[in-house]
Formats: structure tokens, C-alpha cells, sequence
């Protein structure tokens, strides 16, 4: 086989494992470790990247959490393959780029080393990951299989994303940074929030995957409420996500910047009810673009509100 031929076969798996890892998650997860660790150097007073082993904790912690996405990511796909061939038939394991052995490789792998990894960084960052990777394979592996009831699966996605990512990681940083190990409230102002907001997107994901979750008796909210009503209940809980932000500044915290953090809260507000309100519900490619748009929110989140916290 040609170099040619070797180095577009690597792209193409390459390729392949990138879609397999959902980017959208990668986002999200890498700036949730960054914006965590910006948020406890500035609410404990340290210094960023004071010595070498401060560097590692941030690198290990987000290869770790990577990691530990992957697996969940994955492990779902390895669960839904005839079910994405209906709703996302792009991704590697129901296109058949990627065989069933080889998503379940990478799986096991991807698992073993997250909590290998996580458990030499410190005991908040294995306890994180322990509980992720277990609510992870709870949601999508059966018996159990918590995604066949909206209720139980819309508490595995925002209990992961809220409240142990945040509290998790920041417990981390803290402990890493040698410093005071409790939850001051702008911690606990952006965990509600990343919950609420969580909640939003795991009913608004649904929306577009309708017609495939209903073929394999997969409840969703979107099935049992129809797709405006979960349209507008995800507007409604992005709204009470960005108010109760608005009012946690207007409260007059120290320790965050409340003018900017204000104004930027009601920036994304106009935002999100001005992007939503073009979306055309009857169209596929209009929610998913909706979709991500939304996604774009939550990463922001993470940049300004530790940017806040900062200039508090």
C-alpha cells in the first residue's frame, strides 16, 4: 500500500474517531475543566500555573475527563446503532466506518484510562469520573438503561454535567491549589445553572430524533408532549437559567464582577429567544442548527462566567 493510500486511511479514522467522540461534548467538557480552574484560582486568591505540578493536575484532569467522555459518548452509540441509522446515520458505528468491535475497543480502553488517570491525579478528580463513567453506563447500558424514561435519563445527563462536573472539578482545583475545601455560593451559582441549562438540552435533543426513538420504544418528552411543547418548555428553562444568573448578580456577591456578569446574562437572553424564534420545527436541519446554537451558549457560559469571577 502506497504512503498515500496509509495516510488517508489514518485521516479517515482519524476522522471517524473525532465524530465518534461527539465534538460537541469535547467542547463543552474541555471548557468546563478550563473554566473551572480559572474559577477556583480566582476565588481562592492563587496564582495560575504556579509550578510544574499545577500544569500536570490541569492537563490530567482534562485528558482524564476527555477520556472519560469518550466512554459515554461511545458506549451509547455501541447501544443505538439501529436507532442512528434513522436519527444521526453520520456517526461512525451506524455508517459502518467503524465496526461494533472496534467501538467497543476504544470504549474499554478510553474507561480503563480515565480512571486510572483520574485516580493518581487526587481522590476529588477519580471520585468525578468514578461517577460519571457509572451514570454514564447506567443511562445507556441495559438492563438498566436509564435513556428509555425521559425522567431518569434527563437526571443522568444534568446530574453529570451540573453538579458532578462542577462541584467535582472545583473541589479538585481547590485541593491541587492547597486551599479550603468547600463550595463558596459562585460555585454553587453556576452549578444550578449548568443544571437547569443541562435539562434544556437533554429535552431539546430529543426533538429532532422523534421519529427513530419512537420506532425502538425510546419515551421521550418530545414523544408524550409533542415537539412545540418541548420546544418552548427548553426556551423556558434557558430563561429561568439566565434570570436566576442575573439575580444571583443583582444579590451584590463579591465575588463576581455583577455589571458584567449582568450585562451578559441578558446579552445571551436576547440571543437565545432571538436565534430560537427563527427555528422551523418541521425541519429537521433547523432544529439541529438551534441545537447547536444552544450548545454555543453553554460554552460561553464557561467563558464568562470565570471571566466574572475574575474581575470580582
Amino acid at each position: 500500500m502506497s504512503q498515500v493510500s496509509q495516510t488517508g486511511l489514518q485521516s479517515s479514522w482519524l476522522y471517524a474517531f473525532w465524530k465518534f467522540s461527539r465534538p460537541h461534548t469535547i467542547y463543552g467538557t474541555s471548557l468546563s475543566v478550563l473554566g473551572l480552574y480559572v474559577v477556583a484560582i480566582a476565588l481562592n486568591n492563587s496564582i495560575p500555573f504556579q509550578n510544574s505540578s499545577s500544569v500536570l493536575s490541569v492537563l490530567g484532569a482534562w485528558v482524564s475527563c476527555l477520556l472519560g467522555n469518550v466512554y459515554i459518548v461511545g458506549l451509547n452509540q455501541l447501544q443505538d446503532v439501529e436507532i442512528d441509522k434513522i436519527n444521526k446515520p453520520h456517526l461512525p458505528v451506524a455508517s459502518g466506518e467503524f465496526t461494533q468491535r472496534t467501538g467497543e475497543i476504544i470504549v474499554v480502553i478510553t474507561g480503563v484510562l480515565a480512571l486510572s488517570l483520574s485516580w493518581l491525579l487526587g481522590p476529588f478528580l477519580f471520585a468525578m469520573v468514578a461517577i460519571s463513567l457509572a451514570i454514564g453506563t447506567a443511562y445507556s447500558l441495559p438492563p438498566i438503561r436509564l435513556k428509555r424514561f425521559p425522567f431518569w435519563a434527563a437526571i443522568c445527563i444534568f446530574s453529570v454535567r451540573g453538579a458532578v462536573v462542577n462541584l467535582g472539578l472545583f473541589l479538585h482545583f481547590s485541593w491541587v491549589l492547597q486551599a479550603k475545601q468547600s463550595i463558596p455560593p459562585a460555585v454553587w451559582a453556576l452549578t444550578w445553572f449548568i443544571l437547569v441549562f443541562t435539562v434544556a438540552i437533554a429535552i431539546f435533543k430529543d426533538i429532532p430524533d422523534m421519529e427513530g426513538d419512537f420506532q425502538y420504544n425510546i419515551t421521550t418528552f418530545t414523544i408524550k408532549l409533542g415537539k412545540e411543547a418541548v420546544f418552548n418548555l427548553s426556551r423556558w428553562l434557558l430563561t429561568v437559567c439566565y434570570v436566576g444568573m442575573i439575580l444571583f448578580a443583582i444579590l451584590g456577591f463579591t465575588q463576581v464582577n455583577s455589571v458584567f456578569l449582568i450585562a451578559t446574562q441578558f446579552v445571551f437572553l436576547g440571543l437565545m429567544w432571538w436565534r430560537t424564534q427563527q427555528t422551523d420545527l418541521e425541519d429537521k436541519s433547523s432544529i439541529a442548527t438551534a441545537y447547536k446554537f444552544i450548545w454555543k451558549l453553554f460554552y460561553l457560559e464557561y467563558l464568562v462566567f470565570p471571566i466574572s469571577c475574575l474581575l470580582g
